[in-house]
């Protein structure tokens, strides 16, 4: 059990991180926030829980090809805050059209025979 709050403490402080230094400078905080420290955190956590190596080649994998549609979020919503549109609307229709990336990023790479 302690295992359990170890990790939601240590997310939790890098998120917390974040949201302060962003209070003081966006550059900063959006230089944290870029670090793959949730993908490295997942990859430490999966390696200590199972010792496969190969889950984690494969995690590592799944998160580069998820990576790519994620982006859409990034793009968009700073667009979409810039025409006007309210935050929550704004972040919703990022997320939306996000989650249809994902979507259609799966059904490519299928195409392709790339299972995830």
């Amino acid at each position: 059990m302690w295992q359990y709050a170890l990790k939601i403490g240590l997310s939790a402080l890098i998120l917390v991180a974040v949201a302060e230094v962003a209070k003081r400078t966006t550059f900063w905080a959006a230089a944290l926030a870029s670090l793959p420290l949730t993908s490295v955190l997942a990859f430490v956590w999966l390696y200590l829980d199972t010792g496969d190596v190969d889950r984690v080649a494969a995690l590592s994998g799944s998160i580069f090809w998820l990576v790519l549609p994620s982006l859409l979020l990034l793009v968009l919503l700073p667009v979409l805050l810039r025409h006007g549109w309210g935050f929550w609307p704004g972040l919703a229709a990022s997320c939306a059209a996000t989650g249809l990336a994902y979507f259609g990023t799966i059904k490519l790479l299928g195409l392709f025979g790339i299972r995830l």
